[in-house]
């Protein structure tokens, strides 16, 4: 495990959210889940499914960008049947496995010219009757790398973003992937208050499944967010492929999880470690161990010297002060 994270103590986080009276990791009652329960709104989706968008004119050649804004790149025809094949996929595993034959689904997709025409490739595999709605979503765009984007320069920015680190390299007039990280985390918020106040006009008695239709960077970010990834954890993903997919489904204790419907040597090729991989499993199976920021071994990436006690805690401090009058002796 490793010691930085940028989740926030106060987010909403599938830890804190269980279906049906499943109480938290504390095994005290979810406030936020019980006032779902007493409205008799807020049901979980059963999935949500992360889609990149398929093959850009930009993924074919770099050079697009120097002469059309990123947000108008197109598809390619490539793209275009990586999409469409991409929706057949989604529909068979939902369709294949839903608990309900009247299991619907939601949309949020990024404005992008790429992402939109991904939205309706991949739609294309739904009925009018199966999806429920669909809402475009400027915090899920692309992470911004500037204006018209000079091949040769951006080749330079490139390598300088390796040495520094991906996650908090800046581009010139642009964004880091952690300013993605707090758009994101804003996305996810509201995310969950759709669901909570039933934005969606969702029929409980029915399987929900959101399908998140966004771009490598930002999805990789939103899965970072979801699970509290950390950022060297976070340094450690391969990026999607066009038009590939990631399935977030409860597990069998209310968890979400990539463990239930990947295997372990898809969550490998992607760049979960090992530890991240044994997180997914508890996740999928319910297990009610420690929680990833509250295990003994995360806590140990942080602080590697905690004391076993409070009396060690005292001799410390002890310790301390002998030092310190030393030191002024």
């Amino acid at each position: 495990m490793n010691p930085t994270s940028c989740s926030n103590s106060n987010e909403f986080v599938t830890h804190e959210f269980h279906n049906n009276n499943n109480n938290n990791i504390n095994n005290q009652p979810n406030p936020f889940q019980f006032a779902m329960h007493e409205k008799g709104v807020g049901v979980l989706p059963k999935r949500i499914i992360v889609v990149r968008h398929g093959e850009s004119q930009g993924n074919l050649d770099p050079g697009a960008y120097s002469v059309t804004p990123d947000h108008k790149i197109p598809l390619t025809p490539q793209g275009i049947a990586q999409a469409r094949l991409a929706g057949s996929k989604i529909r068979h595993l939902i369709a294949s496995s839903s608990s309900s034959p009247d299991w619907r689904v939601f949309f949020y997709a990024s404005p992008y010219t790429r992402t939109r025409s991904t939205l309706r490739e991949v739609a294309r595999s739904f009925s009018k009757k199966r999806v429920i709605g669909v809402r475009e979503e400027c915090r899920i765009r692309e992470q911004d790398f500037g204006n018209f984007q000079v091949q040769e320069r951006m080749n330079a920015i490139k390598e300088t973003r390796q040495r520094f680190g991906r996650f908090f390299y800046r581009f010139p007039e642009g964004e880091s992937a952690a300013d993605v990280f707090d758009r994101v985390s804003s996305f996810l918020e509201s995310l969950w208050r759709d669901i909570d106040m039933n934005r969606l006009n969702h029929n409980p008695s029915n399987d929900l499944n959101l399908i998140i239709v966004s771009h490598g960077l930002a999805s990789r970010v939103f899965l970072m967010r979801w699970f509290r990834w950390t950022v060297e954890q976070f340094e450690l993903l391969n990026n999607f492929g066009n038009s590939e997919f990631r399935v977030m489904q409860l597990g069998s204790g209310g968890e979400y999880s990539l463990a239930v419907h990947h295997t372990d040597e898809e969550l490998l090729e992607w760049g979960l470690s090992p530890d991240m991989i044994a997180d997914q499993k508890w996740r999928a199976n319910g297990n009610k161990c420690p929680s990833n920021d509250q295990s003994p071994r995360y806590l140990e990436a942080f602080f590697d010297l905690l004391p076993d006690s409070d009396e060690e805690c005292v001799d410390t401090e002890d310790k301390t002060d002998s030092l310190s009058e030393c030191s002024r002796q």
